[in-house]
C-alpha cells in the first residue's frame, strides 16, 4: 500500500472517531469535568504505554522552557474540552461542533496581538464571511437562552484551543505524543478540584463510555494521526479535516435526532470555506519562511489535534505543515 494511501485511510479513521466523540460524553452520563478528568486519566495511560512500547521517552528532547510550555498548553486544551462538553449538553453537539471549527480565526487574531503579524485583505474576507456563518449557524432567537449559552461554551472552546495551538507550536525537538502525554497528565491535578467522584460512582456502563474516550479518543486516534501527518500533503489533511465536524453532525441525527434547520445549514459550508482556507494560507505562508532546521526535511512546525496541536518535532509522525482540528 502506498503511503499516502495508508496515510489517508489512518487520517480519514482518526477523523471518523473525532467524530463520535460526542456520543462517548452524552453516554457516560458524567458532567463535564468528571469525563475531562478521567479522559485524562485514560488517556495518559494509553498515550504513555504506546510511548513507552515505542521508546520515545529516550533522548525525549525536553528542556524546562519546553516542558513549562507543554503544561501551559495543557492548561488551556483541558479547560477547552471542558467548555466543548459543556456546549454539548447546552445546545446540541452538531451546532457545537461547527462553532468550535471558528479555532483559526482565533489563532489569527492571536497572532496580529502577541506577534504583530499581519493579517491580509484575503484573511479579513475569510473571517468577515466566517462571521456571517457564524450567525446563520447560531440560529439563537430572541430567549433561546441555552442556544445562546452552547454557542458561548463553543466559542469559549476555539479561543483556548487557539491559545494552546499558540503556545505549543513554540516546541520544537519532541515527539507530539510526549506533549500529549504532558497536557494530559496536567489535567489530572487541575481538574481534581471540580471532579465530584461521589457522582461517578453509580455511573454503571457510563464507565465503558469514559475508557473509551480515554483510550479510543485519546489514545488510539492520535496515534493515527500523528502516523498520517508525514505521509499526507498540506491541502489533502486539510480537506480530510472536515470529516470530523461532517460524522459528528450525522451521528448527532442518527442516534439523537438533532439536525440544524434550512438557515443554519447555510451557514455550515461559509465557515467550512472560510476555515479551509486560512489554514491552506497559514500553511503556505509558513511553509515559504521555513528554512534551514525548520524545513520539511528537518524539524518542520507540525500540528497536531489537541492535546497537542501544531507542535514541532525531529520524529516522522510530526512533519505536516497543517493543523487538524479534533477533539
Amino acid at each position: 500500500m502506498r503511503n499516502e494511501t495508508r496515510g489517508t485511510i489512518e487520517l480519514t479513521l482518526a477523523m471518523v472517531l473525532s467524530g463520535t466523540l460526542g456520543v462517548f460524553v452524552v453516554e457516560s452520563g458524567a458532567s463535564p469535568f468528571e469525563v475531562v478528568f478521567f479522559r485524562c486519566l485514560f488517556g495518559a495511560a494509553a498515550l504513555g504505554a504506546y510511548s513507552l512500547v515505542r521508546g520515545f521517552f529516550t533522548g525525549h528532547g525536553f528542556t524546562p522552557k519546553k516542558l513549562g510550555l507543554a503544561a501551559l498548553g495543557g492548561v488551556f486544551i483541558v479547560f477547552n474540552w471542558v467548555f466543548l462538553f459543556e456546549a454539548y449538553e447546552a445546545t446540541s453537539i452538531s451546532l457545537a461542533t461547527v462553532v468550535y471549527h471558528t479555532q483559526p480565526f482565533f489563532l489569527v487574531l492571536l497572532g496580529a496581538v502577541f506577534m504583530r503579524e499581519r493579517i491580509s485583505g484575503g484573511k479579513l474576507g475569510w473571517l468577515a464571511l466566517a462571521f456571517v456563518g457564524l450567525v446563520l449557524v447560531s440560529g439563537v432567537r430572541p430567549g433561546d437562552t441555552a442556544s445562546l449559552k452552547g454557542l458561548g461554551f463553543a466559542l469559549a472552546a476555539a479561543v483556548l484551543y487557539a491559545l494552546s495551538t499558540f503556545v505549543t507550536k513554540r516546541i520544537t525537538g519532541v515527539r507530539p505524543h510526549l506533549i500529549a502525554l504532558v497536557q494530559v497528565l496536567v489535567g489530572l491535578p487541575l481538574l481534581l478540584p471540580f471532579a465530584d467522584f461521589g457522582a461517578v460512582g453509580g455511573l454503571g456502563s457510563g464507565w465503558a463510555w469514559l475508557v473509551g474516550l480515554g483510550l479510543i479518543h485519546t489514545g488510539l486516534m492520535y496515534v493515527l494521526m500523528y502516523a498520517a501527518y508525514a505521509k499526507l500533503p498540506t491541502a489533502k489533511i486539510a480537506v480530510l479535516a472536515f470529516t470530523y465536524p461532517a460524522v459528528a453532525m450525522g451521528v448527532d441525527w442518527a442516534v439523537y435526532g438533532h439536525h440544524i434547520g434550512l438557515v443554519q445549514a447555510l451557514g455550515v459550508p461559509l465557515i467550512v470555506l472560510a476555515s479551509l482556507k486560512v489554514t491552506l494560507s497559514g500553511s503556505r505562508s509558513g511553509s515559504r519562511s521555513d528554512s534551514g532546521p525548520h524545513s520539511r526535511s528537518g524539524s518542520a512546525p507540525a500540528p497536531v489535534a489537541s492535546p497537542a496541536p501544531r507542535t514541532a518535532g525531529h520524529a516522522p509522525e510530526a512533519a505536516s505543515p497543517v493543523s487538524t482540528r479534533a477533539v
